[in-house]
């Protein structure tokens, strides 16, 4: 965007705006005054209204610039068309590029506009995201001028680069990126009226998250071997389903033991508690289950009545994620040798055996914060045989109901001492017939 500027070293004015998709700065002779900047802003605002109109003259307006040269034919002539070269057909003017801001300042208005929206983990996280890839891409370009092509190079680019522990960048990465700078520029494509850059450019197809539950029985194999002062704290991990951030910044004003809920309303992350959960499912109430109850009145009982927080180290502070990871949590893993896994499967594990044990999943995506139950089924639910082995059991049962060809369940010793006589007969009788070989030709 066109602007009147002073130089910090001589506090002359100067023109700095964009022409032809090239930003111009031209020096003036007028120190910084009020009256100064009054005239040179309307000698900008000419100039901004003859580009837009593709009738500006950069060698007329700035005769003595550098510039002039470079800019010696003018953007349009008049009836929309370049000169025609001697002997040629005139062309038609290419559309002029409307005066829109450099992608660095309209991404520092950007950001600041969403960031009421995000939480200060995630500020923080785009914030890097535009220093690390988009400033260094994009920073002086006019946010108006970057089209699909420089955005398709740029995401090439990024393809390129090596990750933290893999020779490139991840699907996901990348998306994460893009994603980013697609709502920057979808933004900007509104605001001035310029072409969306990412028309058509779908996102990187990419494997499925990494999901590794734990069964039962590995589960049982941590929270009996794991430090007790840990044991209440994984206990309520693996059997609530709350988010690391959410469990590590729950505080005891959300433990409601006579409604046994517990109220997820605070997030603990980068340092510090935040009001605001993910997302609006995420503000949740978690019914607590009777190992999750019991483990949560131990942890009450032996509570410092000073400390708000419900997991906390011994100082009072809120448990330290990668802490707890690096000296309490792979270090069990290694020694029960099970796989290592991050702490954050505790959640993946949660949803997994609730769907294996048949809970409702509309329930156990409330449960979870999740919005719907999508993320259940394209997730989760290719973990359930893993976890039950009886996948195709409840169809078989149907099918031999409705045919007829199912057997009475077998009766344990006691049930078949509590049977008088008759039920008894009827039992052998039933027996027999089972035993008894089918009738043929030959019978």
């Amino acid at each position: 965007m066109a602007k009147v500027r002073a130089r910090p070293e001589s506090g002359m004015l100067y023109l700095d705006f964009f022409y032809r998709g090239v930003r111009c700065r031209e020096q003036t002779a007028l120190p910084d005054t009020a009256e100064n900047r009054r005239r040179v802003q309307t000698l900008m605002n000419r100039i901004s209204k003859e580009i837009k109109q593709g009738l500006f003259d950069y060698a007329a307006t700035f005769p003595g610039s550098p510039r002039a040269a470079q800019f010696a034919a003018p953007a349009a002539a008049v009836g929309g068309i370049f000169p025609a070269p001697p002997g040629g057909i005139p062309l038609p003017a290419a559309p002029a590029i409307p005066d829109t801001p450099t992608f660095s300042d309209f991404s520092v208005t950007w950001r600041k506009e969403m960031a009421p929206q995000w939480r200060r983990q995630h500020r923080d996280s785009v914030d890097a995201t535009f220093a690390a890839h988009l400033l260094t891409e994009f920073g002086e370009r006019p946010v108006g001028s970057i089209t699909k092509a420089d955005v398709l190079t740029f995401r090439a680019k990024l393809a390129e680069m090596p990750g933290r522990s893999s020779p490139t960048l991840s699907p996901t990465t990348i998306n994460r990126t893009m994603g980013l700078l697609r709502q920057c520029l979808t933004e900007a494509s509104e605001r001035f009226g310029t072409p969306d850059a990412f028309k058509g450019v779908k996102r990187l197809k990419g494997r499925r998250p990494d999901v590794k539950p734990f069964s039962l029985e590995e589960v049982e194999k941590i929270r009996s071997t794991i430090r007790a002062d840990f044991r209440n704290y994984v206990t309520c991990r693996f059997f609530t389903g709350m988010r690391t951030g959410e469990i590590n910044g729950l505080k005891w004003k959300y433990v409601d033991f006579e409604h046994e809920v517990i109220k997820v309303r605070e997030v603990f992350s980068a340092g510090e508690a935040e009001e605001n959960a993910k997302t609006e499912s995420s503000i949740r109430d978690i019914p607590m289950l009777p190992m999750v109850k019991e483990a949560l009145e131990q942890q009450w009982e032996d509570r410092d009545a000073d400390v708000e927080y419900v997991f906390c180290s011994r100082g009072g502070h809120p448990i330290d994620a990668h802490n707890f990871a690096n000296r309490i949590w792979y270090p069990l893993l290694r020694y029960l040798e099970l796989e290592k896994r991050r702490p954050y499967q505790t959640r993946h594990t949660t949803a997994t055996l609730m769907l294996a044990s048949g809970e409702n999943p509309e329930w156990i995506a409330r449960l979870m914060g999740h919005t719907n139950t999508q993320m259940l089924f394209t997730v989760y639910s290719r973990f359930v045989p893993n976890l039950t082995r009886q996948d195709g059991l409840a169809f078989t049962g149907l099918v031999n109901r409705k045919t007829g060809t199912a057997k009475p369940p077998a009766l344990t010793a006691a049930e078949i001492d509590a049977l008088d006589a008759a039920a008894l007969r009827e039992l052998l009788k039933r027996q027999l017939a089972d035993q008894k070989p089918a009738s043929g030709p030959l019978s």
